[in-house]
């Protein structure tokens, strides 16, 4: 890439279910002292849905909300991203089914789903979009509700999983140095099956005679997973800028998917400061492709990321896959 691809971020929301799990909560429903819990984990509580809420719901309320914060309606968007881990339903797109929620009628709508990097792939396809005068704005939605999926026998999943949404609005930037820098995804297939739902695809559809209800819940092997991420990620960061895997040159702040304690912990490797990486895992959990906007939004709204500053968004997802963007505000 050579310059950036100028774009500005219009606006940023959150919708939160009403319902908060503390982690002894969470922990008694898998059988595990909370005080070990929380210390493996790092969460101290988590949102998971209550009643009358739906992922739908949810990411349909922070469009609306990141849309009234810009001071546009709908029908001002011309492209709608539904960038989440976790899919409301097989056929049609959830895009559509946001769309619908939404009034949204007549604009391109459809999913960007890399895991828990879909926000990143749906931010840098936006930039594309506008840079190159194909969208003025476009909406990205990520929405989670991974709680109705856990498996409270694996536990190390089970503490770690929040529910919630984020919407980023993205439009045409106002100065030339605005935008994306950088942004690379890599894939190391060896850690596929370290994180994973089995069923309901085409290889184990819910009638074929194998599939068990376990099947349908999320299935996380987390040590081999940070094994594979810490001798990747490293020459990684150096492959997206030079001197990233042992330091932040030209980088403000770091946006971190909230994968987890340990994986936050690794970043300390990088000799990157704890005061410039933005944490939201104690109080959200891994909130899966939402857990990137949820933290950029948090940064954004509380002051700490500024108009004129460069952040790093990064992470890791199911593949196993690593995924870095670099945005100039």
């Amino acid at each position: 890439m050579t310059g950036p691809l100028n774009i500005r971020i219009l606006a940023t929301a959150q919708a939160l279910p009403r319902r908060v799990v503390s982690t002894a909560e969470a922990a008694a429903w898998c059988g595990i002292d909370p005080h070990i819990a929380e210390r493996r984990t790092g969460v101290r509580e988590r949102r998971w849905l209550s009643e009358g809420e739906t992922a739908l719901t949810l990411g349909a309320r922070a469009a609306r909300e990141a849309l009234q914060v810009a001071g546009l309606a709908p029908n001002d968007v011309d492209v709608l991203l539904n960038a989440s881990g976790s899919q409301l339903q097989p056929i049609p797109d959830g895009a559509a089914l946001l769309a619908c929620e939404l009034g949204l009628r007549g604009a391109a709508t459809y999913s960007l789903h890399g895991t828990c990097l879909s926000f990143l792939l749906a931010l840098h396809h936006a930039a594309l979009l506008v840079h190159t005068g194909q969208a003025r704005r476009v909406l990205i939605v990520s929405s989670e509700a991974g709680s109705v999926g856990l498996n409270p026998a694996q536990a190390e999943s089970a503490l770690l999983i929040g529910d919630g949404a984020a919407a980023v609005l993205v439009g045409e930037a106002e100065r030339p140095d605005q935008g994306v820098e950088a942004m690379r995804l890599e894939t190391y297939p060896e850690g596929a099956d370290y994180t994973r739902i089995r069923g309901g695809g085409s290889l184990l559809p819910p009638g074929h005679p194998d599939v068990t209800p376990l099947d349908f819940t999320f299935d996380m092997r987390g040590l081999r997973v940070l094994k594979l991420a810490s001798q990747v990620v490293p020459g990684f960061l150096e492959r997206l800028r030079p001197g990233l895997s042992v330091g932040l040159p030209g980088i403000d702040r770091v946006i971190p998917h909230q994968a987890s304690q340990a994986g936050l912990d690794l970043m300390r490797r990088y000799g990157w400061p704890a005061e410039r990486v933005e944490v939201t895992l104690p109080t959200l959990g891994n909130v899966i492709a939402a857990s990137l906007p949820l933290t950029l939004h948090q940064a954004m709204t509380e002051g700490r990321a500024r108009v004129g500053e460069t952040l790093l968004l990064v992470g890791t997802g199911a593949g196993l896959s690593v995924g870095g963007l670099i945005l100039r505000l």
